[in-house]
């Protein structure tokens, strides 16, 4: 839609950016009627019920039921329509499909990083192929950013310390800007991007075009350089807990409490060790907050994810929780990072 070959809304880019507008240009239609209603009965009741002299005293009103039922329930009922048809968009666009493709994003004063399972690295850019569900898992470096993508009609907070998800599908190739949303700071309106939407092949074309090896495996070259392996063997019996085949499983904690392994989870597991500590094992696990970055701890999580093949190392990733399992936890990734073998205690017989 535009006016004078000027854009008034966005290009529909995306499944479901109709149903967005359709929602969004009801709600304006149903509010500037009653508004325009309202403002014509002010109108004329103001000419017609005007005093026309001093000693003029108005007639007594008591006042009329079925009118005051009408006005009642005829604004409840289109604030219930409103209501449900908002829901159905909200838990549309909240719910990615389980093969869509995962990315992950984070933002930063002022730019957005996006990593590829595949091990493609991208600042204020984003390639994604069209026709296929895209799933974007988003944080922040610092302080709260929110990723907008205008043309899909979708958009997320990121928040320090937390996962949050999206999710869409594009329809057709082009390029389409992305903004933040929230303001971040003096440099906000300059935290902006692309997205590159491609055709399928060309999109694969781009992807052989990477050589840094995938998220997973820069995250297992991460877990053996810091000796992480040393503490989590395979078979349970070392100083960690086995991290085969534990994504999106529940895991009993020691105040008798279970958590399902997620992203989250995972998370707070490297960072703070301390606050949920698994069953069988002893809270000696230090803290390491701050010594290690975003892109590595993605990397790390691809890493233990990538361990659970029931779970699907790309494709499960479960609902963002609050919970973290103890784990030997990873530094920075440089020679100078504290090589997490020593940390863990020994497990309980």
């Amino acid at each position: 839609m535009s006016s004078f070959g000027i854009p008034l809304f966005p290009e529909q880019a995306s499944t479901f950016a109709a149903d967005v507008d359709a929602l969004y240009f009801f709600i304006v239609a149903v509010s500037a009627f009653f508004a325009l209603v309202v403002a014509i009965v002010v109108i004329i009741f103001g000419v017609r019920y005007r005093r026309r002299h001093a000693g003029e005293v108005g007639a007594r009103i008591e006042g009329n039921l079925p009118l005051e039922l009408l006005w009642s329930v005829i604004p409840a009922m289109i604030a219930m329509v409103m209501f449900g048809w908002g829901a159905s968009v909200f838990y549309h666009l909240r719910r990615p499909p389980d093969e869509a493709l995962q990315i992950y994003a984070v933002g930063k004063q002022w730019m957005w990083k996006f990593q590829h399972l595949e091990g493609q690295r991208e600042i204020n850019e984003l390639h994604v192929p069209a026709g296929r569900p895209i799933k974007v898992t988003v944080t922040s470096e610092d302080v709260i950013h929110s990723l907008y993508f205008p043309s899909f009609r979708t958009k997320i907070d990121a928040i320090p310390g937390r996962y949050s998800q999206l999710w869409f599908e594009p329809t057709k190739p082009g390029t389409y800007h992305i903004f933040c949303a929230e303001y971040c700071g003096t440099n906000h309106s300059r935290m902006i991007g692309q997205v590159v939407v491609m055709e399928p092949a060309a999109y694969q074309a781009w992807l052989a075009g990477g050589g840094e090896g995938s998220l997973a495996q820069r995250g297992a070259a991460l877990f053996q350089q810091l000796a992480c392996n040393s503490c989590h063997l395979d078979t349970g019996q070392g100083r960690g807990p086995s991290l085969q085949d534990i994504f999106g499983k529940p895991v009993e904690l020691q105040d008798g409490s279970t958590v399902i392994v997620d992203e989250a989870y995972l998370r707070e597991s490297i960072l703070n060790s301390q606050a949920k500590i698994v069953r069988g094992f002893q809270p000696l696990m230090p803290t390491f907050q701050g010594l290690i970055n975003e892109e590595g701890l993605v990397s790390l999580i691809e890493h233990v994810k990538s361990m659970s093949p029931s779970a699907g190392a790309a494709g499960a990733t479960g609902a963002p929780g609050a919970g973290g399992a103890v784990l030997t936890p990873p530094g920075e990734g440089g020679p100078t990072a504290t090589p997490a073998a020593t940390s863990q205690p020994p497990r309980k017989q």
